[in-house]
């Protein structure tokens, strides 16, 4: 069987200085593509739509890494002191890709601010800073401890429940925004025990499209984590089988 293309998106810094502008992306998300027999393909921030649609073209499904936060002044909030915004070039290209993702029907995971990124793209909202959005929340990222972690509560008959079944669940946690109103389409299927959503999942037949908080493909995460990965995999494999029905 030919492996399927997964484009990955990749963090952008621009030039400061003597250092000239590159793009970069932690090995854990490529990786976990490889593991479960897809095919990363790595993928700079393109400036056109144009460019962005061909390549789409030929992929079977993408990935949205994490990363620095999304701008909220697009999508007409204003900046929180404590928000530390991607730099633009890579929102752009990111915000983009969404959009065309989702008009593609073409399976989806995004991870972090990956998840971000889908819920505004498709109607919905963010959290800008847990500690004043929600005073009585848990700690959600600490400076001190990379490893933190918390529990999630799963939902009924999820994607989520299906990859880590009953038990007590932990997972790592390191974002200080979060989902707030889930778009359209859309349901949470994983929570932190204060309400903090942790996991989305797409609810329209048509298009397999997931989302978490917390980072499966990192080191901090569990061996049960990779489940998710094949998980959309399997998501890829049946986009591919429709596709060729419809043709």
């Amino acid at each position: 069987m030919t492996k399927p293309l997964i484009g990955v998106n990749a963090d952008f810094r621009s030039a400061k200085g003597d250092m000239p502008a590159y793009s970069c992306v932690a090995a854990g998300y490529y990786d976990a593509i490889l593991e479960v027999g897809g095919l990363p393909v790595l993928l700079p921030p393109y400036t056109t739509a144009e460019d962005v649609d061909q390549v789409l073209d030929r992929l079977d499904g993408v990935l949205f890494v994490g990363g620095a936060d999304l701008d909220p002044r697009r999508d007409g909030w204003m900046l929180h002191p404590s928000v530390r915004p991607q730099d633009a070039r890579r929102e752009s290209f990111d915000r983009c890709m969404a959009r065309k993702v989702a008009e593609r029907r073409l399976p989806v995971f995004g991870i972090g601010a990956g998840m971000q990124l889908l819920n505004v793209s498709q109607g919905g909202n963010l959290l800008l800073h847990i500690p004043e959005d929600l005073p009585t929340a848990l700690p959600h990222k600490d400076p001190l401890d990379p490893a933190h972690r918390h529990t999630l509560e799963l939902a009924s008959g999820s994607l989520m429940e299906r990859v880590y079944g009953d038990g007590e669940l932990r997972v790592n946690s390191m974002h200080h925004m979060a989902v707030d109103e889930v778009a359209p389409g859309f349901a949470v299927t994983a929570r932190c025990p204060d309400g903090v959503v942790e996991a989305i999942e797409s609810t329209q037949p048509d298009w397999f499209a997931l989302g978490t908080q917390f980072h499966p493909e990192a080191a901090t995460a569990s061996a049960l984590d990779v489940r998710i990965f094949e998980e959309f995999l399997v998501g890829v494999h049946e986009f591919e089988g429709a596709m060729r029905l419809v043709a």
